[in-house]
């Protein structure tokens, strides 16, 4: 395929993947950009460290700081050991196989659903995990695959990941279908969450993986010492961790994700439970995983156009081929390019055959893939309904993380909050920005003023002042925009205050707009790199607050500040932490980080999430840390923006609106309130 070709495909796909596959690796995003130098230059420091291990015992040792980093990021794997309980609920006789309907609980009543193929023919059998991708369907996707490796002499078992197949956690019964949308969006949820109360949504993943393994070697005809693993894009990555972490997998085959993070931090960023927590900013890069498990047998599979580009994969396989070189073991790893888009073609399944016979059957077995009836979903179900949920005691994975923040909160002190506000960076030095103006215009009462100022080197912000055309100091106004804002920044500022309007810093290219998710991309990116964007943002609010200050028309001690939805949580970690704004005005802003944790679904947490906030505080902490600074609060809202009545001091409209109504359309003017 032309070159032109590959750039129209993965323009569609991605919109940095066409730089990419022309050989430009700086994205145009200026904030994306400003993060890829940051994750590159954590990707250097790793890489020296790297560099500097020449023998087996350093190898060894690396091996333990990682799995201890590892473990600290997911917040440890859950401990039970307890009985999976599976049991059979049907088969289906195949041509030279069998496939059996099995459910087992990976966690008590945490149901997962799968399907194992066998052999027709009795005795013990190598065996091979199959990690689905981001299919709905889930276990059904890698079909061909398990049928055709058990007609080679393999057992192989395919399971629902959570979020997938029989295991949707957000299943509307009017909609009849999840009312996230889709797979990738129910993860995302979780993976909200799951950053909330410290841990990494992965720990989840590859738990289901490790007790599916448990129940393929509780089989009778699998032979426990002879056992690989297998996956394609979110499987590929569950593939890589459980390969990573679980010693009984002996043979490793990831495909359409091993790639390193020197392409995919500014590329296709994957989703929650393939992106761990403060990775980068922990010296991690996708080789560690492979690394880990040296020198077990590691296939790397891309395909030619995949978004998870060949030269990415081809980063991790050069790099872990040197260190497998320092275990005499170099024939261990090798690196598989297939033909066409994102996918398993046949010449990749074919590969997967060839090591899987290769490294667990002493290389005995016919590699060609053989014709074989593929079955629709519905004919591969295992409970009556398709629906783990509607199975008695059935737990969600949101109640999971809910019980794991129980057990695991530790209340803390105002004080704390403060130290760890800051500790997050979001106080500023005081210091006046440079304001650049870009364009003005003056009407008879007021001058408009469209200006741009760095927040930190390299973070340009835009804003909007509106300036009173008034002689001697004024009280102050700073707004974070909205649709809405421009028309009361300007009705304020006619009262005779100074009005700045501004937005923090943002990638906006890389918001794909899914329902109820936010700008996920950008924040995930940041807390790779050891960032967190809440805070980043509350610190350019900060900006603003040190532009008006040093403002000679702004009267000293008088700067209030607003904001709607879930910028006002940035604008409560911004107020928690500096004294000068002396009060807040929130509109329909999420009345607790808590609540975000007691449903499936939430609307923009990621643009509100810090890891591990709720482990020790509420934003009813937030408002604490103001003291005695004027709060007002009208129409809180859950997290699906709708107000709930919780009484004082929370304020309510009669008629819910927009914020103009705010502005005094009822009998309460909030407006004058918070500037008086």
């Amino acid at each position: 395929m032309k070159l032109t070709a590959i750039l129209i495909f993965t323009t569609l796909l991605c919109p940095l993947c066409a730089q990419q596959a022309a050989g430009d690796h700086r994205p145009n995003d200026p904030l994306l950009r400003w993060m890829d130098e940051i994750a590159q230059n954590e990707l250097q420091q790793r890489e020296d460290a790297i560099a500097k291990i020449q023998t087996v015992t350093a190898a060894e040792e690396r091996k333990e700081l990682v799995r201890s980093k590892m473990m600290e990021i997911l917040g440890g794997l859950p401990n039970y050991n307890g009985p999976l309980k599976a049991r059979v609920t049907g088969q289906i006789r195949a041509n030279g196989y069998t496939i059996e309907k099995i459910i087992y609980e990976s966690l008590p009543d945490f149901f997962v659903t799968a399907n194992l193929y066998r052999p027709n023919q009795p005795g013990r059998y190598p065996a091979v995990l199959l990690q689905a991708g981001h299919t709905q369907e889930g276990k059904a996707e890698p079909q061909e695959l398990a049928a055709n490796l058990a007609l080679k002499g393999f057992v192989a078992l395919t399971f629902d990941p959570v979020g997938q197949g029989e295991r949707e956690q957000t299943y509307d019964p009017q909609l009849k279908s999840p009312a996230a949308g889709w797979s990738v969006n129910e993860h995302m949820q979780a993976g909200a969450q799951s950053m909330l109360i410290g841990e990494g949504l992965a720990r989840y993943f590859i738990w289901d993986a490790k007790r599916s393994l448990d129940y393929l070697l509780s089989r009778p005809e699998v032979d426990a010492t002879r056992v690989g693993a297998a996956g394609c894009s979110g499987g590929g990555a569950l593939t890589t961790f459980i390969g990573a972490l679980d010693p009984r997998v002996k043979a490793v085959v990831p495909a359409c994700f091993p790639t390193s993070f020197r392409l995919l931090f500014a590329g296709a960023d994957p989703d929650s439970e393939m992106a761990w927590s403060h990775f980068l900013a922990s010296g991690l890069d996708t080789a560690d995983f492979v690394e880990l498990s040296a020198p077990t047998p590691w296939l790397l599979q891309a395909t030619e156009q995949d978004y998870f580009t060949p030269a990415g994969v081809k980063l991790v396989y050069e790099e872990a081929r040197r260190w497998y070189r320092l275990y005499g073991a170099e024939e261990k790893i090798d690196f598989f390019v297939g033909s066409g888009p994102h996918g398993t073609p046949p010449e990749s399944r074919q590969a997967v055959y060839e090591w899987m016979i290769r490294w667990l059957k002493d290389g005995h077995g016919d590699a060609h893939e053989q014709p074989v009836k593929l079955y629709p979903n519905h004919e591969l179900l295992v409970t009556p309904t398709g629906r783990v949920e509607d199975l008695p005691g059935n737990l969600k994975l949101y109640q999971l993380i809910l019980h794991d923040l129980e057990a695991r909160r530790q209340p803390k002190t105002t004080s704390e909050l403060e130290a760890w506000l800051r500790s997050l960076k979001i106080p500023t030095d005081g210091t006046a920005p440079l304001v650049r103006v870009l364009d003005e215009h003056r009407e008879k009462e007021l001058l408009r003023q469209h200006i741009e100022f760095e927040s930190e080197p390299g973070i340009d912000i835009e804003g909007q002042l509106y300036i009173p055309v008034s002689h001697g100091p004024k009280p102050a106004v700073l707004m974070l925009a909205g649709k809405l804002t421009d028309a009361l920044a300007e009705r304020i500022a006619k009262t005779g205050r100074v009005v700045l309007t501004l937005e923090p810093r943002d990638s906006p290219t890389q918001d794909d707009h899914r329902p109820f998710l936010g700008n996920w991309q950008t924040n995930v990116r940041a807390d790779q790199i050891g960032l967190n964007l809440p805070a980043m943002r509350a610190h350019d609010i900060l900006r603003g607050v040190d532009l008006l200050d040093a403002r000679s028309d702004v009267e000293r001690g008088s700067i209030s500040a607003a904001a709607q939805g879930v910028k006002g949580i940035w604008l409560l970690l911004a107020a928690a932490v500096d004294t000068r704004i002396a009060r807040i005005w929130l509109d329909k802003t999420p009345y607790s980080m808590h609540e975000a944790l007691e449903n499936t679904m939430s609307a923009n947490l990621f643009d509100a999430v810090i890891p591990g906030f709720s482990l020790h505080w509420d934003l009813s902490d937030l408002t604490e840390a103001m003291g005695k600074r004027s709060v007002l609060w009208t129409d809180p809202t859950n997290w699906m923006g709708r107000v709930v009545w919780l009484g004082a001091p929370f304020r309510y409209r009669y008629v819910l609106g927009d914020m103009t109504e705010l502005a005094g359309a009822q009998d309460y003017d909030y407006a004058t309130e918070l500037t008086k």
